[in-house]
């Protein structure tokens, strides 16, 4: 079987003798942005060094974690120190495009939180800042990190399936965002389809090692009824059925507020001519995920909970960080998965 995404990270980092951890500023340090930064430091692959936030609680709760680093006023105020090799951005969506553009300029390796941009252009932008600085660039697509998705992705890339021709994608969650900025389209880009399906997207183009998309056709709706990004509205269901090169078929629904009956459904299956892989949750859980293999009426199980998964994509950049990588083309990934947002948008 192919080397995973973790055996290759593993691997790279056991025999990296001369990195140094990279000293790292974090802007916005909510539950994720603290999450993120507790678990590098945890795995002694970055040095916390400043810590930034409009809310003061969040800054006085993360320095709990991290009692040596300094609160700092702004990114700015980061850029500006020499020592900082990094920015780890956690912050509303809105200003995810712009604070990342401004530290790759200031010669600042980035992790920052998805969605990259509201759009493509955004997201584009941030990119062409990336390669022109030759930093490494990294986004919070978490799910490729879990164990379960590794499973997937190595069944899928090995060619066992045959033809994939119909992917699922699911992500319905019985909450909704709690902050008012994911409400306003200006702010937040969209609803449900740029805050939860971008990482079913991801895992389904990334799987399929992005194939070009031929046709998107779209329904999105608002407490029950359909709209359209020119209503001013964003989207709590979305359905959008995505036609990829080689024949393939994907259809990708997802929402807040959903009465599920659980908590949360999360799913990404590929169906193949010699059957399928799935990625799903267990028992509603927003943590817990399994890799299953489909052969007919059999099911295989590929691994199990528990997994430790959550930040596991931020260590791995601060580990390329203290390896010297600069920029890396996988960052045009960034892009076509925001493309294929911006047709589901009809934009």
């Amino acid at each position: 079987m192919q080397e995973t995404l973790l055996d290759k990270e593993q691997t790279k980092a056991a025999s990296s003798s001369s990195g140094s951890k990279p000293k790292l500023g974090f802007l916005g340090v909510g539950w994720i942005g603290r999450n993120r930064m507790e678990v590098i430091a945890r795995h002694e692959a970055g040095e916390v060094l400043y810590i930034a936030d409009t809310t003061e609680q969040n800054a006085e709760e993360a320095l709990k974690s991290a009692p040596e680093a300094k609160q700092v006023g702004s990114l700015e105020s980061m850029l500006r120190k020499p020592e900082v090799d990094g920015i780890v951005i956690a912050t509303p969506s809105a200003f995810h495009a712009e604070q990342s553009e401004l530290a790759l300029r200031a010669g600042k390796a980035v992790f920052c939180q998805k969605p990259l941009g509201r759009n493509k252009e955004e997201t584009k932008r941030v990119v062409e800042a990336a390669r022109s600085q030759n930093k490494l660039l990294g986004v919070d697509l978490s799910y490729r990190f879990t164990e379960a998705m590794q499973q997937v992705h190595k069944v899928v890339q090995s060619g066992e399936l045959g033809q994939i021709y119909a992917i699922e994608l699911v992500f319905h969650n019985a909450y909704g965002p709690d902050k008012a900025w994911f409400y306003e389209p200006k702010l937040s880009g969209g609803g449900c389809v740029i805050d939860l399906g971008v990482h079913l997207v991801d895992l389904a183009m990334w799987s399929m090692n992005f194939p070009k998309v031929k046709h998107v056709q779209s329904h999105l709706f608002s407490k029950g009824k359909p709209i359209n990004m020119a209503d001013g509205k964003v989207e709590d269901y979305a359905a959008a059925n995505i036609e990829l090169d080689g024949n393939t078929h994907m259809q990708l629904s997802c929402s807040w507020n959903l009465p599920a009956g659980q908590e949360a459904i999360i799913s990404a299956t590929f169906y193949g001519t010699n059957g399928g892989v799935a990625f799903k949750n267990v028992n509603g859980s927003f943590y817990d995920f399994v890799a299953e293999r489909y052969y007919g009426t059999k099911t295989e199980q590929l691994c199990t909970p528990p997994d430790d998964w959550m930040g596991r994509a931020g260590v791995a950049w601060a580990e390329r960080v203290a390896r010297g990588e600069g920029f890396s083309e996988e960052a045009d990934e960034f892009v076509k998965v925001a493309e294929v947002l911006d047709k589901i948008y009809g934009r």
